[in-house]
């Protein structure tokens, strides 16, 4: 039995590598005797993960999801279920096999460095694929350097540990994309039906029903300044308690699946529940992801002592989305 935790040969390379070139979307009827699917990361969906971006349904050079949502890009094949943050990468967060199958190739070796570091030919990163009965297969991609646990040939069962998710390949955040294909067609696992049209009534291949919120809050924090994106992603802006007599208190948020016309409404609320500062900012254009914050200047003498709450709301035509809360200690 191969090891697992070793640089892959040729051989399973080039096996990830051809099943990534098949870009052909799956006809309707292929995906009748297809298996249920167990989500395939070991998380709480809207709160330890969150769906970022779905399979292009759209034939031309635009892009649409399932949902007819502009939550994809050109030439998307799969489902990503993203992280937080950097930070929230270095806790191990499960990859799961999605059925019931056999291990058919893997990748490992490739370095956690994002689109930056990627080999060519490597988008996929590090990653298994998995054959299922009736010509079905699913691959994992974007996996954790070192952390493959399974072997070519090997037995996987729903629920079964793969790997971790990672930030190798071609990537700008860390998180799994999940592939399902079936004789090598893609199959958008949301809705089976025409690939080629959106907002169909096909159910979904999911075992338990997958909500899709259409993009939400990733995480809220406090600073004495505006952080850069940079900082944010890799869950570093975030503060311990700040002095009363800080030069600023801001509250930030980082945000998943903005849409242009969206709202990101801040406040700040002092120790007693008053409200110190409130500002909405409506988002100019569609982002995958992004960051907002909002703040004021301390005031002469310095805040008063006590917890501190920021709160971050997106809402989109009048109706909230999501939201997301957090705390501080201000003190003397």
């Amino acid at each position: 039995m191969s090891d697992t935790r070793t640089r892959p040969g040729p051989a399973r390379c080039r096996a990830l590598s051809v099943l990534a070139g098949a870009v052909a979307l799956a006809l309707p009827a292929l995906a009748q005797d297809a298996p249920r699917l167990a989500f395939p990361v070991d998380c709480t969906l809207g709160e330890t993960c969150f769906l970022q971006q779905f399979v292009d349904r759209d034939p031309g050079p635009s892009a649409r999801a399932f949902d007819c949502g502009p939550q994809s890009y050109d030439g998307h094949e799969g489902t990503d279920i993203r992280l937080a943050d950097m930070a929230a990468l270095a806790e191990g967060v499960a990859v799961l096999a999605a059925a019931d199958g056999v291990v058919r190739a893997f990748r490992d070796g490739v370095p956690d460095g994002g689109t930056a570091a990627a080999p060519e030919g490597q988008g996929c990163g590090n990653g298994v694929v998995v054959d299922h009965a009736g010509g079905w297969q699913t691959q994992y991609c974007h996996l954790l350097e070192g952390s493959i646990a399974v072997a070519e040939g090997q037995a996987v069962a729903p629920g079964d540990v793969l790997g971790l998710i990672g930030y190798s390949g071609t990537t700008e955040f860390p998180h799994l994309e999940f592939l399902l294909r079936h004789e090598g067609r893609v199959v958008d696992p949301f809705d089976p039906s025409d690939p080629a049209s959106c907002g169909g009534a096909a159910p979904a291949l999911w075992a338990d029903p997958v909500p899709n919120p259409g993009g939400g809050i990733l995480s809220v924090g406090f600073s004495t300044g505006i952080p850069g994106l940079d900082t944010i992603a890799a869950g570093a802006a975030g503060t311990g308690a700040i002095p009363a007599g800080a030069e600023a208190l801001v509250v930030w948020a980082f945000v998943h699946g903005g849409r242009a016309g969206d709202v990101v409404a801040l406040r700040i609320l002092d120790a007693d529940g008053a409200e110190v500062h409130a500002q909405d900012a409506v988002l100019e254009r569609t982002q995958a992801q992004l960051f907002r914050a909002s703040g004021r200047r301390t005031p002469q003498g310095g805040w008063a002592p006590g917890l501190y709450r920021g709160e971050a709301r997106l809402i989109r035509d009048g109706q909230e989305v999501d939201r997301g809360t957090t705390v501080v200690a201000i003190t003397r």
